[in-house]
């Protein structure tokens, strides 16, 4: 109600006006009342519910006029009062949740829709100019009875006609989860009372009730630090709450500039004036919703134009919204779930809307929609049982043996399969250097210790480990006194409380019982036979080594458990240590805070340490670091595109089996895996747990390395994703195995660049980065292509990192190319994006474009659309821009054949 005063006062000023005016600008005036009329009309039987209580004389300059000033300033200041409560139940209002999995054929119109809707509209238009001689009094009394009528309908909606717009779920709800976890990661044999005790409803809630102050307490406990970077910041796939929020315009500035130009009149001769007046605010006023709007099966910039320019004339309430929409919003979430679909009927006035939008110099509308895929369809591209898979496609593996960059631990001549594999050399070998790694069991690993006279001496701190790894556990509270004697400079440092936690309030008597008594004291074994299993100096893989590592599964088990009980020395310091180019490897951040993440993955890693300590594992794992210095030629590539199968179902790790499967790594591989990390990196660490001893040895990655783990057997199966995660059951890995008995599951670490702008992904500095990144991951330069699997990838460095999942496509389906290798693409739930990446590799295809001409492309769109841009994203999408550029390049060249044929 406090708002109908200034209505009312700018009412009347603009019928002043209007009555000083000539004849000429009087008659304008009337038609575009009179057109107002019909319009108000149509507009009260589409959406009464959301029409705002205004004037005729505003709606007459909404609807007919560009985008001006007064419209900008009445959008910044948000919903009337008298609008309809968002609490209310308003009939035809949709959540952006709904419209997420809205059918997008009601965007759908023919052309003869579109030019039979012309017609009606050029009708209307001159029977308007025969009516034009009413008064300007008339309308607006009309106006009067138009609001009442709009207030009754409003009151009158039915909320149960609510019912047709509920939401399509496709989340497993909590319990649904907690339902099926079938047996404890403790025990094989665990009946019915296992199930709920350990991933129960009764004993997580009893655990999460006492860590309710969980997230700041993970943030003061797990400062983040070089040489650990918490992935928990830095989640991959685009939904998660620890996504930076994106950038977003001053509301201030929208909002004065909107008050300078709401002091120039609203009714203007002269369309070239009309475009100059309206054009600014066409371009700012509702950024929010032209910004990362993609629609399925057709141009994404053609479709933001009809969006941005029908929601701001039918609902000049709703900018408010989603102004406000965007600043909560997420970088890769998608942006059209805060807005409501245009209904078809609307197509043309919508249509007719887009005339008045602002056009860059010498800017093309684009032309090209891409062709409409079935909806219900799961995946398409080339069927994936026809991609290449290992071991069928691999060649012939020499005989295994050491050399100068490859370090083999174990006996060659004794390996047989089902055998574990002996150790090599027989004996213990220590190198205490910067090269390799220094080993607890070292004799070089000494601790000041003062006799008894006062003297301080230096002591073995392997002898304290073994004294104090002896002793009998039968409390999380022995465990840690244990663990801290040998690191007696953190006692006052390291927290336990997370390990703690899960002994004393997550597992059940029995269970823990079960833990204390026998698989810590199988642990303690494994780890105190260090000397006797890992007998070979284990070399550190640096920057720019091309090297690679084959170990045991059992030696691999033996570090973990060292691991566990952090006896790796000098790998505690975080800041200027010789290893503050490493990751952490001792698990004491695993055991620290109230993360609810915490006790998951600890049920993960306890699930691996008792099968390995029940039945020793028999085969190998490899460890290579790659560093390429001979990066193609991106501009000038010919190769052509290889085939490609897109599917918003499965994961890598299970549809993946055989092909090169894609870690997206933090460039300290493993990201946050022994803090609270728990995305696509650290759960595929978790499940496949002798992952993690490649942070023992591996330096951080840079921009042309690339680290490749070949033969890591995946013990653990798990639902949900970060704060969903739960580990599910024990897994049993039945993938082949080559002829050095390492599984056939190839995983690449490559890590994206983190992008704290949006645009600065199109930089070609950063897109060649990218593209080299993913080739050193993908080019194996000693193996022919037909050897090569296909690479199993998804949305790398998307989410937190702030990459672009289209452009990140792309960028794969190129360095994949050049290296020879098909793509299998997961979006993981993305039916969306699965349709646009298949539509563009089809028409990129089709249209016979090399790598190199695609590359030619991005670098063009960064030069038209990206280098100059003042916004946050561009206003030509990527996809879009290289449509029509092809599509209007082959046209002028067609022209031109036919021309020349002409005047032959």
């Amino acid at each position: 109600m406090e708002n109908k005063g200034p209505k009312t006062t700018d009412l009347k000023s603009l019928q002043n006006k209007t009555n000083n005016t000539g004849a000429d600008l009087k008659m304008t005036s009337v038609k575009k009342d009179n057109l107002c009329e019909h319009d108000v009309k149509k507009l009260e039987s589409i959406c009464p519910q959301s029409y705002p209580r205004i004037s005729v004389e505003t709606n007459t300059n909404h609807v007919n006029l560009p985008q001006s000033g007064s419209l900008c300033k009445r959008e910044a200041e948000g919903p009337r009062r008298d609008h309809p409560s968002a609490t209310e139940p308003v009939k035809g209002i949709r959540t952006g949740d709904q419209f997420k999995n809205a059918n997008t054929d009601q965007m759908h119109k023919t052309g003869k829709q579109v030019h039979r809707g012309s017609e009606q509209n050029s009708e209307i238009w001159a029977h308007r100019k025969l009516s034009s001689g009413r008064s300007v009094k008339m309308v607006n009394t009309k106006s009067t009875s138009k609001d009442n009528e709009t207030e009754e309908k409003v009151t009158s909606c039915n909320p149960q006609q609510l019912k047709s717009c509920s939401p399509v779920v496709g989340v497993t709800s909590e319990q649904d989860v907690v339902d099926i976890v079938p047996e404890s990661p403790l025990s094989d044999a665990c009946g019915d009372a296992c199930i709920s005790d350990i991933g129960g409803p009764g004993k997580l809630n009893k655990y999460q009730s006492n860590s309710g102050e969980s997230h700041a307490f993970e943030k003061e406990s797990e400062p983040e630090s070089p040489m650990d970077v918490d992935n928990s910041k830095y989640i991959c796939q685009g939904t998660e709450a620890d996504e930076e929020t994106i950038q977003f315009f001053d509301e201030q500035e929208d909002v004065d500039t909107s008050k300078a130009a709401s002091k120039s009149s609203r009714f203007q001769l002269g369309n070239a004036e009309l475009e100059m007046r309206g054009s600014p605010f066409s371009s700012k006023c509702c950024e929010g919703a032209r910004y990362n709007l993609h629609f399925e099966g057709t141009d994404d910039s053609v479709k933001e134009d009809e969006l941005y320019t029908k929601s701001s004339e039918i609902f000049p309430a709703l900018s408010s919204d989603c102004k406000s929409a965007k600043q909560c919003g997420k970088k890769d979430s998608k942006i059209t779930s805060h807005f409501m679909r245009i209904p078809r009927t609307e197509e043309k006035s919508r249509k007719e809307s887009c005339e008045f939008r602002y056009q860059r110099p010498g800017r093309k509308i684009p032309k090209y929609i891409p062709p409409s895929l079935p909806s219900n369809k799961k995946w398409f591209g080339t069927p994936i049982e026809e991609m290449r898979r290992m071991p069928i496609c691999g060649a012939h593996l020499p005989h295994l043996r050491p050399s100068t960059n490859h370090t083999v631990t174990i006996r060659v001549d004794l390996l047989r399969e089902g055998e574990v594999p002996k150790p090599f050399p027989t004996h213990y070998k220590d190198l205490w250097d910067n090269k390799h790694v220094k080993m607890p069991c070292s004799e070089q690993n000494l601790y000041p210790v003062e006799d008894e006279n006062g003297d301080r001496t230096a002591g073995s701190r392997w002898e304290l480990i073994q004294t104090a790894l002896l002793n009998k556990f039968t409390s999380s509270h022995d465990l840690k006194e244990a663990i801290l004697r040998y690191n007696v400079a953190y006692t006052k440092k390291w927290d336990f409380t997370a390990l703690t936690d899960f002994c004393d309030k997550v597992l059940e008597d029995a269970e823990s019982q079960h833990l204390f008594q026998s698989i810590l004291p199988d642990m303690v074994k494994l780890a105190l036979c260090l000397p006797s299993i890992c007998t070979q100096p284990i070399p550190l893989l640096k920057q720019k080594m091309n090297h690679s590592i084959t170990m045991s599964q059992e030696q691999i088990a033996s570090f973990l458990a060292n691991a566990f009980f952090c006896t790796f020395p000098r790998r505690n310091a975080k800041m200027k240590s010789e290893y503050s180019s490493y990751p952490d490897i001792n698990f004491n951040r695993l055991f620290e805070g109230r993360s609810p993440r915490k006790p998951e993955k600890l049920k993960t890693l306890f699930c691996y340490f008792r099968r390995v300590t029940e039945k020793k594992p028999t085969g190998l794992v490899t460890f290579t670091r790659q560093c390429l210095q001979d990066l193609p030629d991106w501009e000038r590539s010919h190769k052509k595109l290889t085939r490609l199968y897109v599917t918003y179902e499965g994961t890598i790790e299970s549809n993946g089996r055989g092909m090169l499967q894609v870690d997206f790594a933090n460039r300290f591989v493993g990201g946050g895996v022994t803090g609270a990390g728990l995305v696509q990196e650290e759960i595929r660490f978790l499940i496949n747990p002798e992952l993690i001893v490649s942070r023992l040895i591996t330096e951080v990655l840079d921009h042309n390395e690339c680290l490749i783990i070949t033969g890591s057997e995946q013990y653990s199966e798990y639902t949900g994703y970060a704060e969903t995660y739960r580990w599910a059951r024990s897994h049993e890995d039945d993938t082949l195995r080559d002829e050095w008995q390492r599984r056939c599951t190839e995983i690449v670490a490559i890590d994206a660049f983190h992008f704290r702008r949006f645009l600065d992904q199109f930089v070609p500095e950063k897109i060649r980065r990218e593209l080299n990144k993913a080739y050193c991951g993908f080019a194996r330069p000693a193996v022919s292509p037909q050897h090569l699997s296909a690479v199993a990838t998804g949305n790398w460095g998307c989410g937190a990192f702030g990459g672009d999942s289209r452009l990140k496509a792309l960028i794969q389906i190129l360095a994949a190319a050049e290296a020879g290798r098909d793509v299998v693409y997961f979006t993981f739930g993305d039916a969306e994006l699965m349709r646009d990446i298949y539509n563009m590799h089809a028409f990129l295809t089709d249209k016979g474009q090399t790598v190199g001409d695609v590359y030619r492309l991005l670098l063009r769109y960064y030069n038209e659309e990206c280098r100059s841009c003042s916004t946050p994203g561009p206003d030509v999408k990527l996809y879009s821009f290289i449509y029509n550029t092809l599509e209007s390049y082959i046209d002028s060249t067609d022209e031109e054949e036919k021309g020349l044929c002409f005047d032959d």
